[in-house]
């Protein structure tokens, strides 16, 4: 039928739990909502979301091998490559051929998630995507660079337009401002943004409005050739902050002031850039007028996923079928309590109701 809204999860700082995030928002939507598809796309060579979604563990990881091994990637690569191969102008390659239904390969997932693949030759593959970006426009009417930022949102609408469901999407990301990061920011109506609860994700945020929306001034010498400059020129729709999620939280202290899950530091400097740029957020049904109001509306506190979230991502398991006792992981037997899976799903649902 339609697309509800589809999400990048993406900061340009790394250890910020981006695919961690990725994998328990798509396994707890899709069990709490049915009757809605829900597309992972990962754009991540690390293809960790992947893993997770496939089983996780080594069996996750020996089925994106196999699925990366064969003569046309099942994977975002893949399909990449088929698209660029094809060319501006050529009717999009079935996807059928690349989108994989999530519980043909991991039981223990519901049957409504779908995933293109990630694939760890992205990264080589980088320089190849950048040269047909900015391939020399053969006609006035020709644009290889807004086509090829435009590839993974027009896979996005040719995936959820041509099912009798709605969809909702989630990108898992690479903190790296590389060309695939851009595909996947390009192709997103917003953004999810985890941020370490420490005064160091302040630089990290703000770097990550200046790559999306360019710095005033803009440099002297770069400032015509960023991401930020020729999505404008070219009208390539930046995607809206929605949430800022307080990640990698203390474990052991909770969030007991409304400043729990960004550092002020943090806070402050994203508030700013709300005040100059509201448009570069999601719209709110309540006013903001200070600080506090933009931490309420636009940040969630997600206590680190401690070892239930970890022990359930490692086993590829939605969190509610997780009981309290002992799994193993790597040969060894690792303990998980009642509350802390509790904890988890209340953290991951508070998030779902926010989407």
């Amino acid at each position: 039928m339609s697309l509800i809204h589809s999400y990048a999860i993406w900061n340009n700082k790394g250890g910020v739990g981006k695919s961690t995030i990725t994998f328990h928002l798509a396994m707890r939507y899709a069990e709490l909502h049915p009757d809605i598809n829900v597309l992972v796309i990962d754009l991540c060579p690390q293809a960790n979301s992947s893993m997770m979604l496939l089983g996780g563990g080594s069996s996750g990881e020996d089925q994106i091998i196999d699925f990366c091994s064969t003569a046309t990637p099942k994977s975002v690569v893949g399909y990449l490559s088929t698209v660029i191969s094809n060319g501006r102008g050529a009717p999009l390659p079935p996807q059928d051929e690349f989108v994989i239904k999530v519980s043909s390969y991991n039981t223990n997932a519901p049957e409504n998630i779908f995933l293109l693949c990630g694939d760890g030759n992205l990264e080589p593959m980088a320089p190849a995507i950048n040269e047909t970006a900015e391939a020399k426009a053969l006609t006035p009417s020709t644009n290889p660079w807004k086509w090829t930022q435009e590839i993974i949102k027009n896979f996005i609408s040719h995936v959820t337009s041509s099912d009798e469901k709605n969809w909702i999407v989630f990108v898992d990301t690479n903190p790296s401002f590389s060309i695939y990061t851009q595909l996947a920011v390009s192709g997103s109506e917003r953004l999810i943004v985890p941020i370490n609860a420490d005064d160091s994700s302040k630089t990290a945020a703000s770097a990550m409005v200046a790559l999306l929306h360019g710095t005033n001034p803009p440099h002297p010498i770069y400032g015509s050739w960023t991401y930020a400059k020729r999505a404008q020129e070219q009208n390539i729709n930046v995607p809206k902050i929605h949430l800022l999620i307080g990640n990698r939280l203390t474990q052991f202290e909770g969030p007991a002031t409304a400043f729990a899950a960004l550092s002020d530091a943090t806070a402050t400097s994203l508030f700013s850039i709300f005040q100059n740029h509201p448009e570069y957020f999601t719209t709110r049904s309540e006013s903001i007028c200070n600080k506090s109001d933009f931490i309420n509306e636009f940040s969630l506190p997600l206590r680190d996923f401690n070892t239930a979230g970890v022990v359930c991502a490692h086993l590829g398991r939605k969190l509610s079928s997780m009981k309290q006792g002992y799994y193993e992981i790597y040969g060894r037997n690792v303990k998980v309590n009642a509350d802390k899976i509790s904890e988890c799903i209340i953290a991951i649902d508070t998030i779902i109701n926010c989407l």
